[in-house]
């Protein structure tokens, strides 16, 4: 059988060794249908961190060191959104409640984009204008397949808007409860000393009714650990509570994973086993095992191993907080 005959999503690679299986998840099955949004402070605090523009970013020794992190992310994040295109804008800009979007971005492009700064930084640091702007584009998604959000959003700055932040996420909360939303979570990283860490857990800890959680953050000492953060909390927030089951092809259990499901699913199958199927949040996905010699050849026909996201590393450093 050909590579596109055997691996099914959300599976990247199946290998069979005896009658042990290593199958790797392209991407975690519980999100199918996520859209993405990354928003990255333009505030004025943050005018060094993406360093001088024009001609005079060819002269000095500054660098952008806001753009390789941008980059990193945004080829990340897309492994996880369902189109691999994400809405990215600036945020804090202006008066410091604007929004400027730079675009949908594909992921697959990441390395091309220039990320140098907002035209105008902001003069405070303002973030109800965004996740009312995210709650207005989820809902535009939904009508294109989107079942679930997810908002990435970066500050090196407090708040100047906390309350108002966590009485509209009460109402997004209830939207979502009552299914007028689809579910949504945000993530914030805060970067730097001149974040208000406590102001970041008052609004994470919030829990609502029939909802839970809508906030996860964390807190980076440095703009350089900023993307691995969000990887690492993204992978933490995103994967199944309930974890999954595998059965064989005449429905025995195999293996069950009691907590998160790990990206590479390891478990044995009886010798004459055709298929294998994994369970989770309430779908299920059958896969044909291919023989022993057809494993050198899967993941390397179709660009599949091209999908997979880059390395998350445990970061170095960090606060994490629910």
């Amino acid at each position: 059988m050909s590579h596109h005959e055997t691996i099914v999503k959300p599976f990247s690679d199946v290998h069979r060794m005896g009658n042990s299986i290593l199958a790797t998840l392209l991407h975690d099955p519980t999100v199918e249908g996520l859209d993405v949004a990354l928003y990255m402070d333009g505030s004025a605090s943050m005018e060094d961190e993406y360093g001088p523009r024009g001609v005079l970013a060819k002269l000095a020794p500054v660098k952008n060191l806001v753009e390789p992190q941008m980059r990193w992310m945004l080829e990340y994040l897309a492994t996880k959104d369902r189109d691999g295109i994400l809405r990215v804008a600036y945020w804090a800009t202006g008066d410091g409640s604007q929004i400027e979007l730079i675009g949908d971005l594909d992921g697959a492009q990441a390395q091309n984009y220039k990320f140098p700064g907002p035209k105008f930084y902001g003069k405070a640091t303002v973030l109800l204008p965004v996740l009312r702007d995210y709650v207005a584009h989820i809902r535009n998604e939904v009508t294109k397949g989107a079942r679930r959000g997810l908002a990435v959003l970066i500050t090196d700055s407090q708040l100047h808007d906390g309350a108002d932040v966590r009485a509209y996420s009460t109402q997004v909360a209830k939207e979502i409860q009552a299914g007028r939303l689809p579910r949504i979570n945000f993530i914030f990283v805060g970067v730097g000393d001149q974040i208000d860490e406590e102001q970041m857990e008052e609004i994470s800890h919030d829990e609502y009714p029939g909802v839970g959680h809508l906030w996860c953050h964390r807190v980076a000492d440095r703009m350089e650990e900023m993307a691995e953060l969000v990887a690492v909390l993204v992978d933490e927030t995103m994967t199944v509570a309930a974890g999954g089951t595998i059965y064989d092809d005449r429905g025995k259990v195999l293996k069950v994973y009691e907590a998160r499901l790990p990206a590479v699913l390891e478990f044995d199958i009886p010798a004459d086993c055709k298929s294998f199927t994994l369970e989770v949040a309430g779908n299920r996905y059958t896969q044909p095992i291919p023989e022993e010699h057809e494993e050198e050849h899967e993941g390397e026909e179709e660009g599949d191993h091209d999908e997979e996201p880059p390395a998350s590393p445990e970061p170095r450093s960090g606060r994490h907080r629910h």
